[in-house]
């Protein structure tokens, strides 16, 4: 299966994961349509790329989901890379930003599944993202492991309940995205070096190694209820 002429909407910002997976299934012949709370930085974010259609979605509100889902119409495959982290010891933890965290990426993508089911074509898939910190407990994480394994569950699950529509994750570990960079040069030069020298890829991801493994879910016909960990092998070490 290939994605020319497809339609994939990929929900999440205009940079990073999400750029990547956008202009990588683009050139694989989809048609894009990328959606999210600004719709206005997304248009700014591809305006020098053509034929990528920007809408408005806040997954944190299911009406906005539901008549996002009017708009579209069908649509062949979606992916959800949006999020909202809550780090820190469990002392330190805020509710609210808890809250957010699995509103956005769990409870958001289960009702975009909800609303859009019915809308995907025959032969299509939904494409959740999960993360490394759910194989890899670590304190501080505790609250985006938590998230990032509701994702896991979450995947399985709607891979039975909707089935032919295979639904899977990708998880990806530490990737280089820009992401890092509020820990100040210096400080994230020394992690990537660290984790370079001791997990088994013995290198960073890249935006590339994400957005490769998003279409291999989204072309792989036999791939359903599945998360991909695509992090360097990092659980490992």
């Amino acid at each position: 299966m290939t994605l020319k002429d497809k339609t994939v909407l990929v929900v999440g910002r205009g940079g990073g994961l999400a750029r990547a997976v956008v202009l990588a299934a683009q050139e694989a012949g989809a048609q894009i349509i990328t959606a999210g709370r600004s719709q206005e930085k997304l248009a700014e974010a591809y305006a020098s790329t053509p034929d990528i259609r920007t809408e408005y979605v806040d997954l944190t509100d299911e009406a906005s989901i539901a008549t996002l889902g009017e708009r579209i119409g069908s649509v062949d495959h979606v992916v959800t890379t949006a999020s909202a982290r809550a780090r820190g010891r469990i002392a330190d933890l805020d509710r609210d930003a808890v809250r957010l965290s699995f509103d956005t990426k769990v409870i958001g993508p289960l009702m975009l599944a909800k609303h859009l089911a019915g809308r995907i074509n025959a032969g299509g898939s939904i494409t959740l993202f999960s993360g490394v910190a759910a194989a890899k407990i670590a304190v501080g994480t505790l609250a985006v492991a938590i998230t990032n394994g509701s994702v896991d569950v979450l995947a399985r699950s709607l891979a039975l309940e909707l089935a032919p529509i295979r639904v899977n994750a990708v998880s990806p570990g530490v990737i280089d995205t820009g992401a890092w960079d509020g820990l100040g040069e210096q400080a994230k030069a020394d992690y990537f070096k660290d984790l370079t020298e001791r997990n088994p890829a013995r290198r960073i991801g890249t935006e590339a190694d994400i957005a490769e493994a998003v279409l291999f879910a989204m072309t792989n016909t036999f791939l359903t209820g599945q998360t991909l960990r695509i992090d360097g092998g990092e659980p490992l070490i």
